[in-house]
């Protein structure tokens, strides 16, 4: 295309016009804040259906990484289906750093065989300024919709705590 009928499509209008419509994405990106509302995320789960956090949720069990995301599945392994909502807990996994190949591929299948539901996200965009710990998953506590603290943990044994699950 012809470097003219480009700026003829790039006009003050069309930015303004593309910037209002990103302004959802860009509010959903917001960080758990304590003292804030919980931002209402609109994602799917490994089963590509609509996932969301409800009005009852208390913990959001957030995992950026491969290491998180271990120490999450081996802190549930031996837990039954409907764990994580029997202690109002749900958990979300950020894969948007995987390439797609091994995330349709291997990571994907894998979650669909797990007995828990998991929020998945895909665009690095969305939650790139979440707290994230190496190796470690956040634990974002929730009081009527709003954050009321933010920690992470490290090690099995502070996971399992967190879920309430004996040593």
């Amino acid at each position: 295309m012809p470097i003219r009928k480009i700026r003829r499509l790039v006009t003050p209008t069309a930015l303004l016009l593309a910037a209002l419509l990103s302004w959802p994405a860009l509010a959903l990106a917001a960080p758990p804040q304590a003292g804030q509302p919980f931002p209402e995320l609109a994602l799917k789960d490994q089963h590509d259906q609509i996932w969301t956090v409800g009005a009852d949720t208390k913990l959001v069990l957030f995992a950026a990484g491969r290491k998180a995301a271990n120490l999450m599945q081996t802190a549930l392994a031996d837990q039954p289906a409907g764990f994580l909502a029997s202690r109002q807990a749900v958990y979300l996994a950020d894969m948007s750093r995987m390439p797609g190949f091994v995330t349709r591929t291997f990571a994907l299948p894998a979650l669909r065989e797990m007995p828990f539901v998991v929020g998945v996200v895909l665009d690095e965009a969305l939650l790139a300024d979440w707290p994230r710990q190496d190796g470690a998953v956040a634990l974002i506590a929730l009081q009527g919709g709003r954050v009321s603290a933010v920690n992470h943990a490290t090690t099995d044994a502070q996971l399992r705590a967190a879920l309430g699950l004996l040593p």
